[in-house]
C-alpha cells in the first residue's frame, strides 16, 4: 500500500523547512565572510512563501478529511499537531531570516550624493542609528553583529533537530497506518466471531 497523500506532502514540507533554516544558515556565513547574500535572500524568500503555502494546504486538507471521516478523531488531532508544530517552526524562520537582513539598503547614487544627486554625500548608517550602537566603533559593530548572528545559527541548529525529528515522526505514523491498514485487510476475510477475538486482543 502506498504512504497516505497528505503524509507525503507533510513530509515534502518538513524538507523545505530544513532546506531553508541550512540557507539562512549559509546566509549568515556569507554576510560574516563579507560574501553577497543578495541571491541566496531571493531564495529564502520564494521558499518561506512556498512553505507557508504548503502549511496552508495541509491544514485545508486535514479538515477536509476529518469532516468526511475519511480518518479517525484521534489520527486528525494528532495531524493537527504536526502541523500546527510546522507552523510555529514556519514563523520562526521568518523571524531568523528577516532579522539577518539590514533595513537600510540605500542606492549606490544615495550612498555617493545623499539621495537627491546633488549635495554634500550623507551616510546612511548614521540615520536613526541605534542606542545599542551609538558610540561604538567599527569593529565593535562588526563584533556585535557576529554575535547576534551566531546567536541566530546556533537557534536555527535546535531548530532543524527539531524539524528532522517532527519528519521522523511522520514517517512513523505512516508505517503504523500501513500496519493498521494491512491488520484491516486481514480482518475482512476471516469469520466475524473469529475478527472480534483478534480485535479485543490487538487493543489489549
Amino acid at each position: 500500500m502506498s504512504q497516505d497523500f497528505w503524509l507525503q506532502n507533510y513530509d515534502a514540507a518538513c524538507r523545505m523547512a530544513q532546506e531553508i533554516a541550512e540557507h539562512i544558515h549559509e546566509r549568515n556565513r556569507l554576510q560574516r565572510t563579507g560574501g553577497n547574500p543578495a541571491k541566496l535572500n531571493m531564495t529564502l524568500r520564494a521558499s518561506l512563501q512556498k512553505l507557508k503555502q504548503n502549511i496552508a494546504q495541509l491544514r485545508d486538507t486535514l479538515n477536509r478529511a476529518a469532516v468526511q471521516r475519511q480518518i479517525m478523531q484521534a489520527e486528525a488531532d494528532r495531524r493537527q499537531n504536526l502541523v500546527d508544530d510546522l507552523a510555529t517552526r514556519e514563523t520562526r524562520l521568518n523571524a531568523s531570516f528577516k532579522g539577518d537582513i539590514s533595513e537600510a539598503e540605500p542606492a549606490r547614487s544615495s550612498l555617493m550624493t545623499g539621495g537627491n544627486g546633488s549635495g554634500p554625500a550623507v551616510n546612511p548608517w548614521l540615520i536613526n542609528e541605534s542606542e545599542e550602537t551609538r558610540g561604538l566603533g567599527f569593529g565593535e559593530i562588526k563584533h556585535q553583529q557576529q554575535q547576534i548572528i551566531e546567536a541566530q545559527d546556533a537557534g536555527l541548529d535546535a531548530l532543524a533537530a527539531v524539524i528532522s525529528r517532527q519528519k521522523q515522526m511522520g514517517q512513523e505514523i505512516g508505517n503504523e497506518l500501513e500496519e493498521q491498514n494491512d491488520a484491516i485487510k486481514h480482518l475482512i476475510g476471516i469469520p466475524a466471531a473469529q475478527a472480534a477475538v483478534l480485535l479485543s486482543g490487538s487493543w489489549l
